[in-house]
């Protein structure tokens, strides 16, 4: 359905106003101008005049004017007046003159005759000086050009002053008049102006409407018509464009149709990798990811059909693809040798025409390599939490079913039972806390209570701890310090920092053997502390290393459970570390030892900063 444009809307309105704002500017900068310089030149030509006029009149009356001691001469103040009066013109309102006693000797203000032959009270005769200045009129409001100018004898002496006002408002009503005339000229220029605009955009509009009508046309399939072309001008070309563009379009539809299917097929996955075949299997696009997922030259790509792009050509066809076009999912080898292999999810998608026909295929690849390894690690987690949790819920049950069974009446066997009963539900309490700990740590709501403290001295407390347990524990053991004698200064949360010695320390204990000697190091380097503890345990063995630190790993699983541990502790001093900003790390050898390496960024500080 055709809609018409509103005039206001229309390109007509528009040019016609482009066009009058345009005149409208130029005719206000050439009007401001034009005043402006005619006010100016006309004030100044009135004041040049004024002040011509007054310096012509002060030569004449320098000689009629002359010295009175006691009165004024009769005759040679009618010569005065008879030439102010011969003197006087519209633009001049009053004209007076003043002796060298001030006395007014001549004035051509009617209202003022009986002011001659007194003082003058005026304040521009003062002082016999020159003046030309413009003033307000008291009595009419108006604008007045002053004119003081001294009267000279023939011996060069001021015998007395010429007053001259003339009327400066006229000159100013004569500029106005101008203005307005200017300005009506102005609208009648304007509104000629637009009906002309209106013509001229009219007949610019005109065969652009035509042009509008006949892409209405084409946007609904008709290609049959043909815009008239009526000049030889832009328009005229344009017209002849706009009709071979129709028959271009008539002849590319079809395939456009099908590229734009498959484009938009493309464009729309392009965040992962994306490859596109023919109707033939052949891969005709693949984009920079999907080359970057497979591992693979886009010349060894394209061409290629996509069975053999993806290795599964043993347990796919082409066919069933298309007939069941699901996701599957891949094993491809990683660009990076030192990585494991990526894992693949590629799902595919039909390129179709109108029609119906199939032609071609699209595969889409994203990477869930962290996704299948993160459910793992999850899928692991669980299960090394149920059997953790298994192990002594089982143990304690069995025991408290014995003491249901009469067991609690023997004095021996039951504070055994209870003991052992009490020992499996601490040690459930201590792996749930360390599991909350971690989950804190893994969402980051926990907060470190950091704080400056003596690194060294915080070691060896816990030592002394250590020290104090020898005598309590099964084993004996003996703690050898080698620390560097500087005072070592840093901001650590305390309590964790001791918590991660004291995991270093019991696993060191556990594993030493009856009488071995741990070795406990401290020293410094330009940036950090570094804290080792070192066994004489049974090592830990090579493939385990790079696991030591992970959630519930044992190297001997069935001597850490004996020996009460959760299997979280190495886990949590390495989260620790990272909160800190530091690491943890370890070396170990086989039936001799395993020393485990705690490092802090320091910032050295000198003593008398403590102070």
């Amino acid at each position: 359905m055709k809609k018409k444009v509103r005039f206001f809307r229309s390109v007509n309105f528009k040019f016609a106003l482009t066009f009058i704002l345009i005149l409208l500017i130029s005719i206000e900068i050439i009007g401001a101008y034009f005043i402006r310089g005619l006010e100016r030149s006309t004030i100044e030509n009135f004041k040049t005049s004024m002040d011509t006029q007054a310096e012509t009149l002060t030569s004449t009356l320098g000689n009629h004017l002359g010295n009175q001691d006691d009165e004024v001469n009769s005759q040679q103040a009618n010569e005065i007046q008879r030439v102010l009066d011969n003197n006087d013109s519209p633009d001049v309102l009053e004209m007076k003159v003043v002796d060298e006693k001030n006395n007014i000797r001549a004035t051509t203000s009617v209202s003022e005759r009986n002011m001659v032959g007194k003082k003058n009270d005026d304040p521009y005769i003062d002082d016999f000086s020159t003046k030309s200045l413009v003033a307000i009129d008291e009595a009419t409001s108006d604008r007045v050009q002053i004119n003081v100018q001294p009267i000279q004898s023939a011996g060069d002496t001021v015998v007395g002053a010429l007053y001259v006002k003339s009327d400066l408002e006229e000159q100013y009503r004569e500029i106005n008049k101008i203005a307005l005339i200017f300005i009506t000229a102005s609208i009648i220029a304007v509104f000629i102006s637009m009906i002309v605009a209106v013509l001229v955009a009219r007949s610019i509009t005109q065969p652009i409407g035509e042009m509008r009508e006949q892409a209405l046309r084409i946007a609904k399939g008709d290609y049959s018509r043909k815009v008239q072309v009526k000049g030889k001008d832009e328009l005229g070309e344009l017209a002849n464009t706009f009709n071979q563009l129709g028959e271009r379009i008539a002849e590319t539809q079809e395939a456009m149709e099908s590229e734009r299917n498959r484009l938009n097929s493309v464009l729309s996955h392009m965040t992962d990798g994306v490859v596109a075949t023919d109707r033939r299997g052949k891969v005709i696009i693949i984009n920079e990811m999907a080359l970057s997922l497979l591992n693979v030259e886009k010349e060894n790509a394209v061409g290629r059909s996509i069975l053999a792009l993806f290795d599964i050509e043993e347990e796919y066809t082409l066919r069933k693809l298309l007939e069941n076009p699901d996701e599957i999912l891949i094993e491809r080898p990683s660009a990076d040798k030192n990585l494991d292999n990526v894992l693949l999810r590629i799902d595919f998608s039909m390129i179709r025409r109108e029609s119906g026909f199939i032609s071609g295929l699209v595969a889409v690849l994203h990477d869930v390599t962290e996704q299948e390894k993160t459910e793992q690690e999850r899928r692991e987690f669980v299960s090394n939490v149920s059997h953790e949790l298994r192990t002594p819920l089982t143990s304690t049950r069995s025991y408290i079913e014995a003491l249901a069974e009469g067991a609690w009446q023997d004095k021996e066997i039951a504070p055994k039972f209870l003991e052992v009963t009490l020992n499996e539900t601490d040690r459930m309490i201590r792996m749930i806390n360390d599991l909350l700990n971690l989950s804190r740590m893994d969402s980051g709501n926990y907060q470190l209570q950091l704080e400056y403290i003596n690194f060294k001295e915080m070691v060896n407390f816990v030592l002394d701890r250590f020290d104090m347990m020898v005598d309590e524990h099964e084993k004996k053991y003996r703690i050898q310090r080698e620390f560097t004698k500087r005072e070592l200064w840093v901001e650590v949360d305390t309590d964790r920092m001791i918590q991660v010695i004291d995991n270093l320390m019991n696993n060191a204990v556990k594993y030493s053997p009856d009488g071995g000697v741990i070795k406990v190091r401290l020293m410094e380097t330009h940036n950090n502390i570094i804290l080792s503890i070192t066994d004489q345990g049974l090592g830990i063995p090579p493939n385990d290393l790079n696991k030591i630190f992970d959630r519930f790993y044992r190297v001997d699983k069935a001597r850490a459970r004996k020996q009460g541990g959760t299997g979280l502790g190495l886990a949590i001093s390495k989260e620790v570390l990272k909160a800190h900003g530091g690491n943890i790390w370890v070396e170990s050898r086989e039936h001799v030892g395993s020393t485990f390496f705690v490092s802090l960024p320091y910032e050295p500080y000198e003593e008398d900063w403590w102070e």
